[in-house]
């Protein structure tokens, strides 16, 4: 029997003609940008747009912007820090395995949008297994975040094989999945689902709810079928230029997670992605927003706001009084004390 989230990303759009047939796009335009970074909109999202350009529109919809020129293709440098292909190790107790290559919606401003949607940049099941077997011989790895892609698009199956797998290894303590479901396909949160990942903790969920308007009744739901289960629930939001960019924009955005059972985790600023320069807002903007929220919404509720610094040099957090006497930015400094220089726009 197909699933009410499997035929949702069967009816998914995935070229410009599709969305010709609701909005008055430019066809050939789009779908040169579909043809370079792949577009996939479930119909449940797809729905929450009400016009064009607004929030929802500028996170899933292609833009000509995205063809520009600049930035950085692997801003983080996650191909030099990866001893094989499916982990990333930036940090000495942590690493990232990544687990699929598949969203159930690419974001426009995806870090990894070199790969992330792309047919050659497949996690392959070799590659998976290789991945687990490194952190099995490390032991200093204690946590394992699974990420991609989307690890939540996997069969329960499959999920459940990987899960087992990085489970019985000893050294592991703790492991975390990175995921986009409950905000773009809310109907992949099903009860089932839900039983395989109670069998795996302590597990920790990190979504990704960007703008107050995802946080439907379904996404609602979604979140609290986690949460009955005992799984601890964070959410890291990217600041967008046009999406969230405005101080009551993310205030009712963290409120409304709070009552979800969500705990906002990060306030991420746009990383140096080539093809996302469009959403980069200047560092004072999440600066002014974090101090606009102290007050008037709870510290459970206010997340760190962090710059990850190019290179793999890990993130940072920045607070409102970075700034020094002249009203400028300083530098930003790594954990290790290297100073920093970060372009602001």
């Amino acid at each position: 029997m197909v699933e009410a989230w499997q035929r949702q990303l069967k009816e998914s759009l995935t070229d410009a003609a599709q969305l010709a047939e609701r909005f008055a796009v430019e066809v050939d335009v789009l779908q040169a940008v579909i043809e370079r970074y792949p577009m996939r909109i479930t119909p449940y999202y797809f729905n929450l747009i009400e016009q064009a350009d607004d929030p929802i529109w500028r996170q899933c919809v292609p833009d000509p912007a995205e063809l520009a020129e600049g930035g950085l293709v692997d801003p983080l440098a996650e191909e030099s820090l990866s001893p094989v292909p499916a982990v990333i190790h930036r940090y000495p107790d942590r690493v990232v395995l990544l687990a699929s290559n598949n969203c159930a919606s690419y974001c426009r401003f995806c870090t990894r949008k070199r790969k992330v949607g792309c047919a050659t940049h497949g996690v392959s099941f070799r590659e998976q297994r290789d991945g687990i077997a490194y952190i099995a011989e490390t032991p200093q790895i204690r946590d394992v975040i699974l990420s991609g892609g989307d690890p939540l698009l996997l069969p329960d199956v499959v999920l459940r094989d990987l899960l087992e797998r990085i489970h019985a290894i000893p050294h592991v303590e703790t492991i975390r999945i990175g995921t986009r479901m409950p905000t773009t396909l809310p109907q992949r949160i099903t009860v089932e689902l839900c039983a395989v990942l109670k069998r795996f903790h302590p597990l920790f969920i990190n979504t990704h709810f960007n703008h107050p308007r995802e946080l439907t009744v379904e996404a609602v739901e979604a979140c609290g079928r986690l949460a009955d289960a005992g799984i601890s629930l964070g959410n890291q939001t990217v600041l967008l230029k046009g999406v969230n960019d405005h101080p009551e924009t993310i205030a009712q955005l963290f409120r409304g997670l709070l009552k979800m059972r969500v705990r906002p985790y990060y306030l991420h600023q746009m990383d140096l992605t080539s093809g996302t320069a469009h959403f980069r807002t200047p560092l004072q903007t999440g600066l002014d927003i974090m101090r606009a929220l102290r007050g008037p919404v709870s510290g459970m509720a206010s997340p760190h706001y962090v710059v990850d610094l190019p290179g793999g040099k890990g993130k940072v957090p920045l607070q409102p009084e970075y700034l020094d006497r002249s009203g400028t930015m300083p530098g930003i400094w790594t954990p290790d004390g290297e100073r920093v220089s970060y372009p602001d726009i």
